[in-house]
């Protein structure tokens, strides 16, 4: 089982991406696309509440009591 990373930075780009930096120092981008037709995602869709995304907790949430898994984060995103 891989440990478990906290997000330290996060900043929201067009075209629903994430730029994600973990604490261990990899920074990551992640798709969102897929997620924004589920609940309670799809408030993020064509949004400016999309580029509001911050960190708190080692994650990466957005206004409205919207969050996502830091674990999601890391293993669906890519090396940037």
């Amino acid at each position: 089982m891989e440990a478990l990373l906290d997000v330290v930075r996060v900043e929201a780009r067009p075209e629903h991406v994430l730029l994600v930096e973990f604490e261990n120092g990899e920074k990551r981008s992640f798709d969102m696309a897929e997620y924004l037709d589920r609940k309670p995602f799809a408030r993020l869709r064509n949004s400016p509440l999309f580029f509001k995304a911050a960190v708190a907790y080692g994650t990466v949430v957005w206004p409205g009591n919207i969050d996502i898994a830091p674990e999601t984060l890391y293993s669906r995103s890519t090396p940037t």
